[in-house]
Formats: C-alpha cells, structure tokens, sequence
C-alpha cells in the first residue's frame, strides 16, 4: 500500500486529520507531508497538523480540528463542549480547548486556550476528547439563562448524552 494511502486510511477515521507524529509512525517522512501540501493532497492546518483534500466534512471537524491543533492532553472545553452537542443554543465566537500544559506554537484566533484543572473529569465523544458534559451545565450555571440549561439536561438525557446518575444529580442541583 502507498504512504500516501496509509496516510488517508488512518485520517479518514480522524475527521480527516493526520498529525505528523502520526504520519511518523506509518513510515512518512515530513519531507513527505510538504510535497503532498503542495500537490494539493493535503492542506496544513496547524503545526503539525494536517487534512486530507478528499475528505468530507462533517457536523464535529471544527471541534476536532481545534482539539488536534493544541495538541497531546488538549480536550473540547466549556460551552463549546455544549455547542458541539448543540445543547443549550449557544455558538461561541472561538472554540474552548483546554490543556494542562504550556503551548508555546502560534494558533489560529477561532481558538481559545484555556487552563486545564488538574483531575478533570473527561470523555471521548465521537472520538473527541471533552470536558465532561455534566460538569459543563454545572459550571455554565449563572453564565447561560437556566431554561436553556434545563433544556439542555432534558435533551441530554433524551439522547442518552448524560448517564442516569449524572441526571439525577443535575436535577437536585438546578432543584428541578
């Protein structure tokens, strides 16, 4: 099988995203990445971060992308975590991506970096790493109007986004 065919087999599961690291492991070269860059095979999104051209984008990429984009410990952070889900109507300017370590690379405006805090409760939706929704609607309380937090718990739980236990405790929280 050809790199590049390796390359697109391993981003297509990745929203389309390869990373150099990951292109490392197949047995690619940087040198490599470049010349597919301009052939137009990829487009390069960030430090070491890359797209396939023939991918098809889906309702998630953004979050992916950003998420990519930081880096290793990066995770969907706060009310973007809700904006993905599409909870809650909210559609912040910049997508939140929170990280426990320093990042030192220049990126994009679209992207927030915030403090990751140590013992983050986390989970992996369709295969992006976030903030645990819970815990989202409890620290939006106060910034987000509570009918819509209602609503989000409501819509959560329907699609089965929030496990019972955590229901339950959003209820008693929000005294509902």
């Amino acid at each position: 099988m050809a790199l590049y065919d390796q390359i697109c087999e391993q981003a297509i599961g990745n929203y389309g995203l390869i990373t150099t690291m990951d292109a490392e492991s197949l047995g690619v070269r940087r040198k490599d990445l470049v010349e597919w860059v301009k052939l137009g095979r990829l487009t390069r999104l960030g430090h070491g971060v890359y797209r396939i051209e023939h991918y098809l984008p889906t309702e998630y990429d953004r979050y992916a992308e950003a998420v990519a984009i930081v880096g290793k410990d990066a995770a969907l952070w706060g009310e973007s975590v809700l904006a993905m889900h599409n909870l809650a109507m909210v559609n912040p300017l910049r997508v939140q991506v929170a990280t426990g370590r320093r990042v030192r690379k220049a990126l994009p405006r679209w992207i927030e970096l915030v403090k990751k805090p140590e013992g983050a409760s986390e989970d992996v939706f369709e295969g992006i790493r976030c903030q645990n929704l819970a815990r989202v609607i409890l620290e939006c309380r106060g910034k987000l109007m509570t009918e819509r937090l209602h609503g989000a718990i409501d819509d959560a739980s329907r699609r089965g986004l929030l496990r019972s236990g955590e229901v339950e405790m959003l209820n008693k929280e929000f005294k509902r």
